[in-house]
């Protein structure tokens, strides 16, 4: 490609080819799935219906919009980028470019905000048809690691903040298996007899269950935080704030809370200020998400092994492309330790061994302790190393930490490497080391700031390294480039925060990756400025960056033939594929490297799935006479392999159970939010005619809730039928209506009707005609369409008096439509007012009642569970209720509507503060 210099490998051109397909390409790590992904975004973006390339965070999502983008844009295609923080008109912009950026959160969220828009105004998404095509990078991380946890929009709930530092006091008196039980597994604790007594003594209550002062879902949640959310595992503490630890990625997600009060329950055990609870208003999982799609795709280095998910859930087949160049990286065997002491001790020896080499070392762990107890471990050996985990210090450096991974002598420790998106390239990365040489040349000469380290990372270490040389060149362009830095700085009173002058350096380095070094010389000499510094550290980045590339390429040649990166995994994950994910850092493009696994019987995993540890420790012992020595034999090698299988069994159990119980739910959200964009984004007929469906649903359930069509009308029920037709309709009728009563209504129904029913004047005989409202058309079209709908209604077809149920839905039906238009015609208001408030009374009240049906679907999902004590199938019983809950919303939305129309027409400025909100 002339615009990056690059050009796309044939087995890159099958990648892109497997993506057009809608299928999944699992590409190995540094194989260059981003550029794959131009391919079939750009063939599928022609169409003009919007393509989304989704990644794992907002930094990937940045670097592929900037990098990739200019292909795009050579090509004639617009291009846009979706981050944290942007503004409802730039993402609404963005959105509506040939080609969009995004992260896999920021795109569910907008999708679930959308849905929450009080007008059309609000929308940021292309609707009506906001999905077309998407290519999900590293879809099994959001796909199947992510597909656990749903996203959720909260608002505000109860105020029972005073109760978790309660709760969180009454769980260190509990005492485990004692007092309670654990389950690791499915991480639940259960209270025993004891424990509960206990918890009642120490709350003074005589229940813990008692509905009118619960206490047993604080103290639940108390021993959950006590016992499954550690600090510095599953989150930091930040500013006061418990902040989570995404486990897969190994990155804080700030605006993520873990809901149902544990997240409060953990603030409680930090003893830190307790932030209210909330109630969900808005939930999608991921799955639910994307297959919202009509054509997906995806890419990822590790697939094959859950191909079988993908095809179940989503019919997307999982292709391996082959490597551009053969795989030689050597993978170890996996070493068994007794003991978590040994192992540790055994990690560090290898890493200082490799390190006796010179070969860079990749250390994957599992946990931000973990990763800093293995930093102590190397600080005392003397050993120079970077960490990379969730800690701000740490993560703000992140490019730059990977960066140097392949550098001779680098020593690594990596919470996670999933998503990191940036590849380790033996010998270092030219572009990232240049960027740091002109950084740390210039820096102190734009700012007297000194860094934050909390904010902008503690500096990488460079210890063991070798240096870099610069150039006689290089070095004359970043004196040049200070010097103009320190004049502007002091002589023109210019000042820079830290933070503006990184921003002033990377805007440089991405002029001179667009423009090239002779146009750069010629638009320093052209240039109208006496000190054209932003051209002049260009320049230096170029010049630079020729140096590293060379220093590169010498040192990469020197790591490969002493054998490449090494790397060390410290704990087997629940899943083989998240594994594989850290051994393909190594032996990327053909390179050398090497991999080892190196396990103890203490990890959790092995705790969690009951895993005969006894044995094990006893065939360890048996075998070398010391629990700190590892075996390799085939013997434990399979049975962790197959312990990995039983688990990765039973996490696609919870996903399937989530995605079938999430799928009842999906049926209902894609009804109510397809309903809430058509009323959002429909003109003002469409809106009157939603109404008008409405109001004929309302009178239609009155009706059959009061007639048996397999009964003569005498023995219907009609005077509660009028009684609540009255009380729906409130005012609105008038005096027109009064005259109908329960013997006129019964004695015009036993009279031959057929003459009385007309498109233009239907009414029943000898009772009122309905107001003339149905003047023009549209109205007539209207009142025959709902006279369709009525007559192919098969509800109670069997019926010997359908005909006459039927007329009078319809007449009762017209009658309140036409009061109700004669009533707004009347009101004096115009109609664009008129059809804003029935747009506001509808979206409200189907919000209302939607976030009502969450809740109640979310209690029942725990709730049916407890029905397979009962022979019963939680599933088909969440089903079940779950479609007549449905069924209930709907019904109860359209009458609170359609009376609360009528009562604002009734009198609208007694109504006015039911809109103010």
């Amino acid at each position: 490609m002339r615009k990056l210099g690059m050009r796309h490998f044939d087995v890159q051109i099958i990648g892109g080819a497997v993506l057009h397909d809608g299928s999944i390409a699992e590409m190995k790590t540094g194989e260059g799935k981003t550029l794959v992904s131009t391919l079939a975004a750009y063939l599928n973006a022609l169409t003009g219906e919007g393509v989304h390339v989704v990644t794992v965070n907002d930094y990937l999502a940045q670097r592929d919009a900037e990098w990739m983008g200019r292909v795009h844009r050579f090509l004639g295609l617009s291009v846009g980028l979706i981050q944290r923080g942007m503004t409802s008109e730039e993402r609404r912009s963005n959105y509506y470019c040939d080609i969009t950026y995004t992260n896999n959160s920021e795109l569910g969220f907008d999708y679930l905000r959308d849905n929450l828009a009080e007008n059309s105004e609000q929308l940021v998404m292309r609707w009506p048809k906001p999905f077309h095509f998407a290519i999900v990078d590293e879809v099994d991380s959001v796909l199947i690691d992510e597909g656990r946890n749903p996203l959720l929009i909260s608002g505000e709930a109860s105020k029972d903040a005073a109760r978790y530092p309660v709760a969180a006091k009454v769980a260190e008196l509990l005492i485990k298996d004692s007092h309670y039980k654990v389950e690791l597994k499915d991480n639940s604790v259960e209270l025993t007899e004891e424990g509960i007594e206990l918890a009642e003594m120490a709350l003074e209550t005589n229940d813990l269950w008692d509905e009118n002062d619960p206490w047993a879902s604080f103290v639940m949640n108390a021993l959950k935080a006590k016992e499954f959310y550690r600090r510095d595992v599953q989150y930091i503490v930040r500013n006061g704030k418990a902040l989570i630890v995404n486990e897969l990625t190994g990155r804080v997600e700030e605006k993520r809370r873990w809901s149902e009060g544990i997240h409060q329950a953990v603030e409680a055990k930090e003893g830190l200020k307790i932030q209210a609870d909330s109630v969900v208003v808005a939930q999608i999982t991921y799955q639910s998400l994307f297959k919202l799609y009509p054509k997906l795709s995806g890419m990822t280095g590790t697939a094959k092994t859950e191909e079988k998910e993908f095809l179940k859930m989503f019919q997307t087949p999982v292709v391996e492309v082959p490597t551009n160049l053969p795989n030689i990286r050597n993978d170890l065997p996996i070493q068994a330790f007794a003991t978590a002491r040994g192992k540790w001790v055994n990690v560090r020896e290898e890493v200082a061994y490799m390190f006796s080499q010179g070969r860079p070392v990749l250390v994957g762990t599992t946990s931000v302790e973990n990763s800093e107890h293995l930093s102590d471990l190397l600080k005392h050996r003397k050993i120079p190393h970077n960490v990379l985990n969730a800690r701000p210090k740490y993560a703000a450096r992140e490019a730059e930490i990977i960066a140097q991974a392949g550098r001779k002598y680098a020593i690594t420790i990596s919470t996670n490497m999933a998503g990191r998106g940036t590849d380790i390239i033996l010998g270092g990365n030219p572009k990232m080391l240049a960027k740091e040489v002109v950084e740390d040349s210039l820096l102190s000469f734009l700012t007297e700031e000194v860094p934050n380290i909390e904010i902008h990372g503690e500096p990488v270490s460079q210890k063991g390294l070798s240096k870099i040389k610069i150039g006689p060149s290089s070095m004359a362009l970043l004196a040049k480039s200070a010097l103009m830095a320190k004049y502007v700085r002091k002589n023109e009173g210019k000042s820079w925060t830290y933070q503006k002058a990184k921003s002033m350096i990377s805007e440089s380095i991405e002029t001179s990756q667009s423009t090239g070094m002779h146009e750069l010389e010629k638009l320093v000499a052209e240039e109208s400025e006496i000190y054209p510094l932003g051209s002049t550290m260009a320049l230096a980045y170029l010049s630079v960056l020729k140096d590293c590339e060379e220093h590169c390429l010498n040192e990469g040649a020197e790591v490969k033939r002493l054998g490449g990166l090494h790397v060390i995994g410290t704990s087997l994950h629940e899943s083989r594929r998240i594994d594989n994910q850290l051994r393909g850092r190594a032996g990327r493009q053909g390179d050398p490297g090497s991999t080892r696994f190196m396990v103890s019987l203490q990890d959790e995993m092995f705790q969690k799935f009951n895993f005969d540890t006894e044995w094990a420790v006893r065939l360890i012992s048996k075998i070398t006479n010391n629990e700190d020595v590892p075996i390799e034999g085939d013997a434990i090698v399979k049975q962790l392999l197959g312990l990995q299988i039983n688990a990765e069994k039973y996490f696609f159990g919870i996903r399937k159970n989530l995605v079938e119980f999430d799928e009842v739910l999906e049926v209902q959200r894609k009804h109510i939010y397809a309903l809430r964009q058509s009323i959002l984004t429909g003109d003002s007929d469409s809106c009157s005619q939603h109404i008008f469906k409405y109001m004929q649903a309302v009178v239609d359930e009155i009706v059959s809730g009061n007639v048996n069509t397999q009964k003569h009308p005498t023995a219907w029920n009609l005077d509660k039928l009028l009684n609540e037709f009255n009380v729906v309709s409130g005012k609105i009728l008038g005096d027109s209506f009064s005259g109908v009563t329960e013997e006129s209504l019964l004695a015009s129904l036993q009279q031959p009707l057929r003459s009385h029913v007309r498109v233009d004047s239907f009414s029943l005989p000898n009772l009122p005609a309905p107001p003339n409202a149905f003047r023009g058309i549209r109205a007539k079209n209207s009142s025959l369409k709902r006279w369709l709908v009525i007559c192919a209604d098969e509800s109670n077809k069997e019926g010997g008096y359908q005909g006459a149920a039927n007329i009078l839905r319809k007449y009762l039906g017209d009658f309140l439509i036409a009061s109700y238009l004669d009533v707004i015609r009347d009101s004096g208001y115009d109609s664009p007012y008129i059809r804003e408030i029935e747009k506001t009374v509808l979206v409200k009240t189907l919000d209302c009642f939607w976030r009502d049906h969450l809740i109640n679907m979310n209690r029942l999902s725990s709730a049916v569970n407890l029905r397979s004590f009962g022979y019963r199938n939680p599933l088909e019983e969440y089903k079940i209720d779950g479609c007549r809950f449905f069924i209930s919303m709907l019904s109860a939305t359209r009458r609170v509507t359609v009376e609360s129309l009528l009562r604002y027409w009734s009198s609208p400025m007694e109504s006015e503060e039911l809109f103010v909100s």
